[in-house]
């Protein structure tokens, strides 16, 4: 019996170092990537290939046929629920805070659109935006693009931040942001203008 119950304690040993190791969840790129391009071609009124959210993977959970089995699948699931950090295909951003903070920016973007298309905002290399030539804003308007862009800059920050939180991972939220800046300026149209290593270049 000894001699039984020693390879499975070894066996129930290694399971467990294996939970824990992945537990340490690592960052979901392409999910973030996915997520970033559906929220800015919301915000920005673009149209998309496909939208919407693929249906959940579902789980396999095969009857065990042995005691190890048994206490492995028990042990991954309660420690590592349905392995989602590993297999997600998608992240979540249908948190009523991140419906709000996409609406807000849908309709500003409505006002930022021709700053944008002038050159007088673009985009900056950390997922926010800029006044890069206050020359080409009107004098009566000025006032307005800096409102405007601080607005805008407010909502961007609390999206990273909201979308992170509503996938359960915090420490997410700069990784979103530098998905975010990258997408933004992948998705942005010709003509406008975004930074590169610190220099202003026009797509």
């Amino acid at each position: 019996m000894q001699k039984v119950v020693l390879p499975f304690k070894l066996a129930l040993a290694s399971v467990l170092f294996a939970a824990c190791v992945t537990i340490n969840v690592y960052f979901p790129a392409a999910a973030a990537e996915k997520a970033a391009d559906q929220i800015i071609d919301q915000v920005t009124g673009s149209s998309p290939g496909t939208q919407g959210k693929t249906p959940p993977q579902t789980r396999r959970d095969a009857a065990p046929a042995s005691l190890l089995r048994t206490v492995a699948a028990t042990v991954l699931d309660t420690l590592v629920p349905a392995a989602q950090a590993q297999g997600n295909a998608n992240l979540d951003i249908d948190s009523p805070e991140i419906r709000a903070i996409t609406g807000s920016m849908a309709q500003r973007f409505q006002q930022l659109e021709k700053y944008f298309a002038s050159g007088a905002v673009g985009l900056t290399g950390n997922g926010l935006v800029d006044v890069r030539d206050q020359g080409a804003v009107p004098l009566p308007e000025r006032a307005a693009v800096k409102r405007l862009v601080a607005e805008e800059n407010t909502d961007r920050g609390a999206l990273y931040g909201a979308i992170a939180k509503a996938n359960g991972h915090p420490e997410w939220e700069s990784d979103i942001r530098q998905t975010f800046a990258r997408r933004w300026i992948a998705r942005a149209r010709a003509g406008w203008y975004y930074q590169d290593a610190g220099a202003w270049k026009q797509k």
